[in-house]
This record gives structure tokens, sequence and C-alpha cells, in this order.
């Protein structure tokens, strides 16, 4: 296997990373509104992802960093045909920390209810927009023979993408429910399991149409293992969550996120981006990629740091590994004195 393979399945292990981490931090963000009934419970269901949040974010700046520096052109490509909706991405994750940070520095409620209907549309969009994002990655975009983006913002908001963005929104909002679950003790909890009943219905049936979409389009025998394995992991997930088995819930959504991702990469290779215009334009690991002595010393770098940060995260996941409820969250913190 050439190098450039190697990083590119590496960029899809960090996409998958950010997907799962990230996919129950946006879930939780959307369920402020949809699951949280006053302010306690509003406050339990930040504090779930209070100690993570950030940190799970540091998985799409090593994507976006690893593709600048393994893939050059795969990035130039994609950020100037993609600028406006991964500018918007980019906002929300910005007004998204600012929020998390803000919403407790005063205590008027009406301060803290705008932040956080700041994280709750700051989790939408982006939850939302990736699966566009990735929708067109996948189905090819418009690009010409200087491997450049040729179409318009419009063009990127196609029915194949549009159904991709419905599954990743779905998809986040059912991992989050699991996880609130998992998290959370007393009546929130109940209802987090109710939710998620309903929530990974519609996923199911979205993911199932958007998957077969792309299979019949672009896939092979390998993403069709993975659809397969994308589907019995969310049906399995649904049938957890229904005897009350949160933890292997949670568990069989992440498989589901982590499935799903790789169905689209495995669509997705040899190339990094189709071009709908003449297949000849694509970009492919071959000419997309680095220099060999780039991706030799990003190799080095990747095999000494990736351990350490896996150690790190995933000893703060142990750390703050306990269930809370609204018995919990001290008044003060309900009015706002701590964060």
């Amino acid at each position: 296997m050439e190098l450039h393979d190697v990083w590119f399945v590496l960029i899809a292990v960090l996409w998958t990373g950010y997907f799962f981490l990230e996919g129950f931090d946006f879930g939780v963000g959307i369920l402020t509104k949809l699951l949280a009934r006053d302010r306690a419970e509003r406050r339990v269901l930040i504090n779930t992802i209070g100690p993570v949040w950030d940190g799970n974010e540091v998985w799409l700046l090593t994507a976006g960093g690893a593709t600048f520096a393994a893939f050059p052109e795969w990035y130039a490509t994609l950020f100037s045909g993609f600028y406006l909706p991964l500018l918007l991405i980019l906002v929300c994750l910005i007004v998204r920390g600012v929020a998390f940070e803000y919403r407790a520095k005063r205590p008027e409620e009406d301060w803290q209810r705008n932040w956080e209907t700041a994280i709750f549309w700051t989790s939408l969009l982006p939850a939302f927009l990736w699966g566009v994002a990735f929708g067109n990655i996948v189905g090819g975009v418009r690009i010409d023979r200087n491997f450049e983006y040729v179409g318009s913002v419009w063009d990127l908001l196609n029915p194949h993408a549009l159904l991709g963005g419905l599954v990743t929104l779905t998809l986040f909002t059912f991992h989050g429910a699991v996880f609130t679950a998992l998290k959370t003790v007393g009546d929130i909890r109940v209802r987090a399991r109710r939710l998620a009943r309903w929530v990974g219905v519609v996923t199911a049936v979205v993911a199932l149409a958007f998957l077969l979409w792309t299979q019949a389009d672009t896939g092979d025998g390998a993403s069709l293992v993975a659809l397969i394995v994308a589907v019995a992991a969310l049906v399995a997930a649904l049938v957890a969550n229904g005897l009350g088995r949160e933890g292997w819930a949670f568990a069989l959504s992440g498989v589901t996120i982590v499935a799903t991702v790789a169905m689209l990469f495995l669509s997705l290779f040899p190339n990094v981006m189709p071009s709908t215009l003449d297949s000849d334009w694509s970009l492919t690991v071959t000419n997309a990629s680095s220099s060999p002595y780039t991706l030799k010393i990003m190799t080095w770098c990747a095999a000494i740091a990736t351990p350490l940060v896996l150690l790190y995260q995933s000893w703060t996941y142990w750390v703050f590994r306990k269930r809370i409820g609204t018995q919990h969250i001290a008044v003060d913190q309900v009015v706002g004195t701590a964060h």
C-alpha cells in the first residue's frame, strides 16, 4: 500500500472519530430544545458534554490539517468550492464555543436563554451541513480540467446531498439521545430513551434511502458490506435502547456512524473528489497527494502524537464517566454563577 493510500485511510479514521464524538455532542445540543423542559434540565444536558465538547472538536482540526498536508489539491478544491457552507459551519462552531462559556457568566434568564438558543442552532446547522458536504464529495461535483470547482453554491443543494444532510442530522440526534440516556438519571433519562426510539426510526428510514442511493451510484462490494453493518447496527441500537441497555445502544449507534463513514469513503476511493464533468478530471489519491517525502514525515509525526492524544482523551472520558441529574445541579448553577 502506497503512503497516499495510507493517508486516505487515516483521514477517513479522523473523520470517523470526529463524527462519532462530535455526533453525540451535536445531538445533545439539539436536545436542549427537544428534550429539556426547564433550565435545570438544560443545565444537565450541557453538563454531560461540558468536559469533552472542545476535545471532540480537535478531531476536526486534525482531519482538516491532515487533508491540507497530505492532499493539498483536495483541500484547495474542497475549501474553495464549498467555501460558503464550510464558512457557515466554522461560524457555528465559534459561536457554539462562546455560548458554552458565556451562558453562565450572567444570571439573567434572557441572557442564558439566548445562549441556549445559540447552542441549539449551532449544533443543528453543522449536523445538517456536514451531511450535505459529504453527500456532494461522494456523489461528485463540477470540477474542471484544472481541478477547480466551477459550480455554484446552489449546485451543492442537490437531492442526494440534502438527503445526506438529513441522515447526519437525525443520526447525530439519535446518537445524542442514547448518550443522554447513558449519562443521566431520573425522568430525563426515561424521556431520552423514548425520544431516541422515535428519532431512531426516522434515522433508519432516511439512512437506508441515502446509503442505498450512494451504493447504487458509486458503491462496490466493500461498501455494500459497510452498508449492511451500518443498517444492522442501527436496528440493534434501537432494540438495545428499547430494552434499556443504554451502554449497548450508545456503542451500537457509534458503530452505525463508523460503518456509515466507512461506506462513504469506500465508495469514494480511489477518488477524493469526483468530477461530474469528466471522470478524467476527478481528484484522486494519486494526483491530489503531497510528495512521498512529505507523507513519510507526516507518518512519523502521526505515529508519535496520535497515541498520546488518544490516551489523554480516553482519560478525560473516564474521569467524567458518572451519570448526572437535576439533583446534582446546584441552585447557583441554574441561575448562572457557574459554568
